[in-house]
């Protein structure tokens, strides 16, 4: 078997292990252990595909044998392989967990019969946008994950829960109606969505063009990733979700943003005019987004709120549109799925023994339920960025980027990125002071709900994961490297898409005086 068939696999799996589990809707743990192994199946060929590229470089696969300009083309190199192991290792995890607290503590008014199904209809959704090889797939791949979203989000049907989702399915179709608009404006201007024929023919646009599909793809996108000032609706979502929900979506989905602002800054729009822009609304996203954590009072509006802030260490990273920029971030993406997903499973936990997220409410949870002291400190020292941790490491990567930049935006940036740290670390020791430090409350001390098992493993699973990241900071930091490198480079991705002769195209351009020049403009001696 052709090793490029296995790009299939990571949607086509799920989409399966959805239909099977939405015939078995009656017999809960079959489809428990239906969505478990299809799971595994993923892990398994999302590490088969990244041992691959690694020697092989960038794998394509033609659907149907059509052409990449008129068929659907899946697409992985080092960055997508990378992206897809770290999404199913996450998903896995969160599965286990919720199984055990199945899916919300209101087990009676929870339809749990449409949840593994939606589960798998998300994971696929996730795949799809990770592989696609051409904008119309993307964008299908986004409204996929979109649509079980809106369904997990409002599993329960509390007040709060619908009236939260409402604010995001509208916020979210705005998004798509965006994407889609831009996507025809893609093809009205070029003649084509496939991505790798779009970074050819995009560089031949008038660059007021240029300008406008790229603005326009990138407010989609900023929307989906939380960007500020784009931010706004994820502290009032989010919350109100199941904590596995939350934490898929706090881990995942808005790294599919922040995948497609990537790919859209290096692949379509290399050198782009807008990478001030980026800084920009990264310094924005840190401070806004931090003072908003400073702010709350509840553990998972906290967590909200740094999830914004921290989408800007990623912004800034891209935003520098330098090898050392775009490695740090790749490496931090991966530390910040893990880490904002084992937190918030931790605030499951919390909310399982104290039976609330309000800080002002919760005290004395060191002593009534030291396991969950353990699962929640770790993975919040590694969020503030606490040496050794990955979230340390990361940060030192971008600071050092920042450094190298040598441009008075990255400067301010390394400034920003330093205070909002601190005032993470300060963000965090307040819920550890009032979570953990303070009196009980006699209505805690009453409430002895013991830890399932299953939510625990699944969450002490999830540190190891994230330890596994500083353990092997190394050999990562050096692939995240090379993938970025790949990603700058863009002519292993066009070639192994189109050919040679495309990527010859693509890596010269004539000028009307029949001379060759290069991607910056300059005379290429023949």
């Amino acid at each position: 078997m052709s090793i490029e068939l296995l790009l299939a696999l990571p949607v086509m799996l799920p989409l399966g292990g959805a239909a099977f589990t939405l015939l078995l809707r009656h017999y809960a743990r079959i489809q428990l252990w239906i969505a478990i192994l299809t799971l595994l199946a993923i892990v398994t060929v999302a590490l088969v595909l990244g041992y691959h590229v690694i020697q092989d470089g960038v794998l394509v696969l033609q659907i149907g044998n059509w052409t990449p300009q008129l068929g659907i083309v899946l697409v992985a190199d080092r960055l997508t392989a990378l992206m897809l192991l770290v999404s199913s290792v996450v998903t896995l995890s969160v599965l286990v967990y919720s199984s055990a607290q199945t899916v919300s503590e209101n087990i009676e008014r929870t339809p749990v019969a449409i949840y593994h199904p939606t589960y798998l209809a998300l994971v696929a959704g996730v795949s799809m946008a990770f592989l696609a090889g051409d904008l119309f797939n993307l964008y299908v791949g986004f409204e996929v994950l979109l649509a079980a979203s809106y369904v997990l989000l409002t599993l329960g049907g509390s007040a709060s829960r619908v009236r939260a989702a409402t604010t995001y399915v509208i916020v979210s179709l705005l998004s798509s109606v965006i994407f889609l608009a831009a996507v025809a404006a893609v093809y009205s201007a070029v003649g084509t969505v496939n991505l790798a024929e779009m970074a050819v023919r995009l560089d031949g646009l008038d660059p007021g063009t240029r300008m406008i599909l790229e603005l326009m793809l990138l407010v989609a996108f900023a929307i989906k990733a939380a960007i500020f000032p784009l931010s706004a609706w994820l502290p009032d979502s989010y919350p109100t979700a199941p904590a596995p929900v939350t934490a898929v979506f706090a881990g995942l989905l808005t790294k599919v943003g922040i995948y497609a602002i990537l790919r859209l800054e290096t692949l379509l729009f290399p050198a782009s005019q807008t990478s001030n822009l980026l800084l920009v609304a990264a310094a924005l996203s840190l401070v806004i987004g931090i003072f908003g954590a400073v702010a709350q009072t509840d553990l998972k509006r906290v967590l909200s709120f740094t999830l914004v802030s921290h989408m800007g260490y990623m912004l800034f990273g891209i935003g520098m549109t330098t090898q050392m920029g775009m490695a740090a971030t790749i490496y931090y993406v991966v530390h910040h799925i893990t880490v904002q997903s084992t937190l918030f499973l931790a605030a499951g936990l919390i909310e399982h023994r104290g039976g609330t997220t309000n800080l002002i409410k919760l005290g004395g949870l060191q002593k009534l339920a030291p396991m969950i002291a353990v699962l929640f400190f770790i993975p919040a020292m590694n969020l503030a960025g606490i040496p050794p941790f990955s979230g340390f490491i990361g940060k030192v990567g971008l600071i050092e980027a920042g450094i190298a930049y040598d441009r008075t935006s990255g400067w301010l940036l390394i400034g920003i990125s330093v205070l909002t740290s601190l005032l993470t670390l300060y963000a965090i020791a307040k819920i550890w002071n009032r979570a953990f430090w303070q009196e009980p409350s006699e209505e805690i001390i009453a409430r002895d709900v013991p830890l399932p098992r299953m939510m625990g493993g699944a969450t002490a699973a999830m540190i190891v994961f994230s330890l596994a990241l500083t353990v092997l900071a190394g050999p990562l930091m050096t692939y995240a490297d090379s993938a970025a490198s790949s990603v700058l480079e863009r002519v292993p991705y066009v070639s192994a898409v189109l050919g040679d002769e495309a990527a010859e195209e693509l890596e010269y351009r004539i000028d009307d005086a029949g001379q060759r020049l290069d991607g910056e403009g300059r005379e290429v001696e023949e």
